[in-house]
């Protein structure tokens, strides 16, 4: 049995299907081309930005339902960003995951209390991160 979220859909396994959206925010070059073309591949809809300069118009037009979040970025850097969204109205808050050279507990403890839902230390595993988008999209459709 299938069950409709507002751009997706589970299925009884629970892999996501369809046209999930999801704003990667990432500074180098091949880091974000090739996470782009991995997000890609697996079905979801990706913008991917190069810095913070085009965070806030990506996040209106593209309506993101997952974001991907470099901490070091140009123009505005990924905690200000993290800092910005926690004062949007609850219903508005995007789920966020943070993907970092950053790699010391402090960096991570701060970017979780910013409201951050989980923290990869690059380079990443790209199972773990899968598992991780498809928990959190997953449970954005049971609400």
């Amino acid at each position: 049995m299938a069950k409709s979220g507002k751009d997706f859909v589970i299925h009884s396994k629970g892999q996501i299907f369809l046209s999930s959206r999801i704003l990667l925010v990432e500074d180098h070059d091949i880091s974000r081309q090739l996470l782009s073309d991995y997000l890609s591949f697996l079905g979801y809809q990706v913008l991917a930005i190069a810095d913070g300069a085009a965070f806030f118009s990506a996040l209106s037009t593209f309506q993101p339902n997952l974001i991907l979040l470099d901490l070091k970025i140009p123009f505005i850097d990924g905690y200000s960003i993290l800092q910005e969204i926690q004062a949007f109205p609850s219903d508005r808050q995007i789920p966020i995951i943070v993907i970092s050279a950053y790699a010391f507990k402090s960096d991570q403890q701060r970017a979780l209390n910013l409201g951050a839902k989980k923290y990869f230390v690059k380079p990443i595993n790209l199972s773990l991160l899968r598992e991780a988008i498809q928990e959190i999209l997953g449970g954005l459709t049971e609400q």
